[in-house]
């Protein structure tokens, strides 16, 4: 508080000098009271001129945008300009880490994966993030203050923003029937809204997915058992001569084939599904897998078809054998099985400019009809059921195929005409295929 005694003593000061320099001008005693009550008078005016001065400066400096330096003078305005400044200098950087904070938050919200939609008493739009504008078919610019229900006219939204029901999601489709949103509002604030929305399109086809896969099971297991039930019953309670006691057991046994082979598929995908990516340094040689098919397709044709074989010499790929074997045999056993007698049968290997590697498997068989080459990969599609069925599949084989050659990093490929046969060819990358050292040091 020095700066009021310096004030009151300035004053004071002015105020005897003017009375002093008024005396001694006076003339004579008479004036010499005037003279010291004008100089008092003059004093207290520069005084006040010079007061009412530096507070003009002070509030123009106020009443601008007070981006430059405050006015610099002592005294009561110095201190009255050090002490604004300095708060108004603690205000900007409060209100800097305010914005920062508010912008780093905001960050946050355009990060997240759900869309991010905040509405005010009246419903209008405060703000939203870049994934609710997309999902709801909003501008997050042009559409700020507008009515959200003047924009997004699902029923179900808002039925549950005018009854005020928030307890559960709803499912709206986004704008064009692209996809499905789970939208969540909750409240805060002075009758605000939090509009959550998240794209669950991709949830619902899995768990479409899954119960398909879970009814397809239970059909494909139930109809062997009950088959098999049928004839236990028949053993049971019928007199059966010898040949049909024979030719009952031999189709049980059929039929408890095929619930083996359908529970090993199943297995088979499990673990495909749960289990860490091949190696991508394990070699093994093709001619041996290949060894392993052929026998395997031999002795399904039991000479009924035209086989050929070509393993392209010293081949050697990188990944899991028993996968492998299984992918390419599942491709040969599906091409003996589909190809009529006296058909013929191919497979080859080949290598790629690039450097990977193909095995083609290429049959006579009746074809398939381009609409159903999209979904063979499918679990348990099958272009003719009964047909499928008579052939011992399962509906499993080419889905292994293709998580089989998906784990390994490549892709399967399929074409087939009506009629004219079909062709698999299953593709390894380039750093899954390799010549042997010996081979690759006579090359060079």
């Amino acid at each position: 508080m020095s700066w009021i005694w310096l004030r009151v003593l300035l004053a004071v000061t002015l105020a005897l000098a003017g009375g002093l320099v008024g005396r001694l001008l006076g003339l004579g005693d008479r004036w010499a009271l005037t003279g010291a009550l004008t100089g008092m008078a003059v004093g207290m005016l520069v005084f006040i001129i010079r007061d009412v001065w530096r507070g003009h400066q002070l509030l123009r400096w106020l009443s601008g945008a007070m981006g430059g330096e405050p006015p610099r003078m002592g005294g009561f305005w110095g201190e009255m300009a050090t002490r604004v400044e300095r708060a108004l200098r603690s205000r900007e950087r409060g209100a800097a880490i305010e914005r920062d904070r508010l912008a780093q938050f905001l960050s946050a919200i355009e990060a997240s994966p759900n869309g991010v939609l905040l509405l005010d008493a009246s419903e209008q739009i405060e703000w939203c993030n870049a994934l609710a504008a997309d999902h709801l078919g909003l501008d997050r610019h042009r559409d700020l203050r507008q009515r959200v229900t003047n924009l997004v006219r699902a029923p179900a939204f808002v039925t549950m923003l005018q009854s005020r029901s928030f307890e559960q999601p709803v499912q709206i489709s986004q704008p064009g029937g692209s996809g499905l949103l789970s939208v969540i509002v909750r409240p805060y604030g002075e009758g605000q809204r939090l509009v959550l929305t998240q794209d669950i399109t991709e949830r619902e086809r899995a768990d479409a997915m899954r119960r398909d896969f879970v009814a397809n099971v239970s059909h494909e297991i139930r109809t062997p058992l009950t088959v098999v039930a049928g004839f236990v019953e028949t053993l049971t309670n019928l007199p059966l001569s010898e040949v049909e006691r024979k030719r009952v057991l031999a189709l049980m046994a059929q039929q408890t084939q095929r619930m083996q082979s359908l529970v090993g598929d199943l297995l088979t995908l499990a673990r495909l599904e749960g289990s860490p990516r091949p190696p991508s340094d394990a070699w093994l040689p093709l001619a041996r897998l290949g060894s392993a098919v052929e026998m395997d397709a031999r002795g399904l044709s039991a000479g009924r078809h035209r086989l050929n074989f070509d393993w392209g010499g010293e081949v050697e790929l990188a990944g899991n054998e028993a996968e492998l074997l299984s992918a390419v045999t599942n491709l040969v056993s599906n091409a003996v099985r589909y190809t009529p007698e006296a058909g013929q049968i191919e497979v080859r290997w080949r290598q790629r400019p690039e450097g990977a590697g193909e095995i083609t498997v290429r049959d006579t068989g009746p074809g398939i009809a381009a609409e159903h080459l999209p979904r063979l990969t499918e679990r348990f599609y099958r272009v003719d059921g009964s047909r499928s069925r008579d052939t011992g599949g399962t509906g499993l084989g080419l889905a292994i195929v293709k998580h089989v050659v998906q784990r390994h990093g490549g892709e399967l490929l399929i074409e087939s005409t009506p009629g004219q046969g079909s062709c698999f060819t299953l593709v390894l990358p380039a750093m899954r295929v390799r010549l042997p050292v010996t081979r690759l040091a006579a090359h060079s």
